[in-house]
């Protein structure tokens, strides 16, 4: 039997390196010293893919009021009013921050005042005003930078790339005596296959999403569920987990991988059109191609469905060239490089998984049901998003739930427990067929894609639950039989938020947001403001 050989201590223990992960870090970093465990380069993260912006209110015609009310609106009856509020009234003090640590946000001249500029808000689906703040199409990838930036001079943060958390530590399967508590995590060093044992005070699950559960996803290959299969194995509550938000425009191109066209498009004009040039979104919603993100994805899904297409066409020809090219660089760029000129010709589009609207139950100060283990960001489920979230308010909710957390974190962080049981690999070998790891990874996305996606039915979600209970077992037999890998790792964790995607769809006997049952298709109200919940009763040691 052999074990781990590095047993390790830091302060606070922060698994993920998106928005979330940097600001907390960065708020922690006077308290003690902060690891970041991230499973590729430090900049791959779903904040990096983000082209739409920050949702937040800044303009004299905008207030708090609307931002909130468009909010409760699309969250379709589950968001907490209590918590929106709170999050949109903090939003300009965090984007306040983000400015001054060097972000530049798109601005335009004033209009009648010559020489003055002002933010350039852009405006997306379901939003009552223009309030998205951008730096042109690229908004992620200039925040996760200046982040970057900002933790780099932070001696007191370490960054570990190349690392993934495997599980985590607790009091109890630790079987010490007193009260549950997250002690830590063991990480995954890729290069060497060692797995560290990893003691903090506080551990930060900034995780992100799970889009690469789904056939079709826009998120990079890293998502993949990992904070809240960690989190789930461990006794947390996981909640809402069948709202799943599809964007309705991701570019339908052979050698595209999954590539955004972000509903900012829309917001200055774009229409979507059948392959015959029918705009069709009139007949779904009143704001048409505006409308929220659920509603014109089950549009497209039908259009698409009735007409045997496999795609429908995005068009924003009639706006000016150099508005276009100025305005979306990025997606007028990455278009040409595959042969569509944006400008001349309309975009094929398709919706693909997108977004985790439910996640690890936390409170609006990151506090999961386990002391010591908090959840920020999109791996968390606060009451913000409800059935469906408002577009552009995720890195939003990232920057105030980080920025609450880290104050909570510093005043109730624990002792350290040095004398952690390290990691053991027992009879375990190495795999002698990987071929075995992606094909199930393979069969579980096809399998939710067909039977837990856009729009669904009783029958395919009891068809889903019966072959996840198969590919489990499968699993498990593999995962214990053989060394760690990161593919291993990841489809164990994919694998189990799967099957809690299809136990809170199965919960739920409605449709209602991104939740979208044939068998039951509309809303109930005895189901309004009430939370799907799944969790484990032992919290102990599990084969899943």
């Amino acid at each position: 039997m052999t074990t781990s050989s590095k047993l390790e201590q830091v302060d606070f223990l922060v698994l993920g390196s998106g928005i979330a992960g940097l600001f907390v870090a960065l708020k922690l970093a006077p308290h003690g010293k902060v690891a970041i465990v991230t499973k590729k380069s430090s900049a791959d993260s779903n904040t990096n893919y983000a082209q739409g912006g920050i949702a937040s209110v800044t303009s004299r015609e905008d207030s708090f009021d609307l931002h909130v009310q468009d909010t409760l609106k699309a969250g379709a009856g589950l968001c907490r009013e209590a918590i929106v509020r709170r999050i949109v009234e903090e939003g300009p003090a965090r984007v306040a921050e983000l400015i001054d640590l060097g972000i530049r946000f798109s601005e335009r001249a004033v209009p009648d005042r010559p020489g003055e500029r002002e933010l350039d808000l852009g405006r997306e689906g379901g939003h009552s005003k223009r309030r998205i703040l951008h730096a042109q199409d690229m908004t992620g990838r200039e925040v996760e930078q200046a982040l970057l930036n900002a933790a780099h001079r932070q001696p007191n943060i370490t960054i570990r790339e190349d690392h993934i958390a495997v599980d985590l530590i607790t009091r109890k399967r630790q079987g010490l005596p007193g009260a549950d508590r997250c002690l830590g995590a063991y990480v995954l060093e890729k290069a060497t296959g060692e797995v560290h044992t990893v003691a903090a005070r506080a551990v930060v699950l900034a995780t992100g999403g799970c889009g690469k559960v789904y056939l079709y996803t826009t998120n990079p290959d890293i998502a993949t569920g990992d904070g809240v299969a960690m989190a789930y194995r461990v006794g947390v509550p996981v909640a809402n987990m069948e709202f799943i938000q599809f964007h309705p425009t991701c570019l339908y191109h052979p050698k595209a991988k999954s590539f955004l066209i972000s509903e900012a498009v829309r917001g200055e004009g774009a229409v979507l059109k059948t392959l015959e040039g029918r705009e069709f979104m009139g007949a779904y919603h009143e704001l048409k191609s505006l409308a929220p993100r659920d509603v014109v994805a089950r549009a497209i899904d039908n259009e698409m469905k009735r007409s045997g297409a496999d795609h429908v066409l995005l068009d924003i020809t009639h706006k000016p060239a150099p508005f276009i090219m100025r305005r979306f660089p990025n997606i007028y760029r990455t278009c040409l490089d595959y042969g569509i000129d944006i400008t001349k010709e309309p975009i094929p589009v398709v919706p693909a998984a997108h977004y985790q609207c439910g996640g690890v139950r936390t409170d609006m100060d990151g506090h999961t049901s386990l002391p010591g283990l908090y959840a920020i960001g999109e791996v968390a489920c606060t009451g913000l998003h409800g059935a469906n979230r408002l577009a552009s308010n995720s890195l939003l909710e990232a920057l105030v739930g980080a920025h609450r957390a880290a104050a909570c974190i510093a005043g109730e962080a624990g002792p350290l427990v040095p004398n952690l049981t390290r990691w053991e690999s027992g009879d375990a070998h190495d795999p002698d067929e990987l071929v075995v790891v992606s094909h199930l990874w393979d069969e579980i996305r096809r399998l939710m894609w067909d039977y837990v996606g856009i729009v669904r039915t009783d029958r395919r979600l009891r068809r889903a639950r019966s072959r996840m209970a198969n590919l489990q077992a499968e699993i498990q037999d593999y995962y214990w039989d053989f060394v760690l890998t990161a593919d291993l790792v990841e489809l164990r964790n994919i694998a189990t938020v799967a099957e809690l995607i299809v136990k809170c769809a199965m919960q739920r006997p409605e449709s209602r947001g991104l939740h979208y049952n044939l068998d039951h298709p509309e809303a109930d109200p005895a189901w309004a403001a009430r939370d799907t919940l799944v969790e484990r009763s032992d919290g102990g040691p599990s084969a899943d």
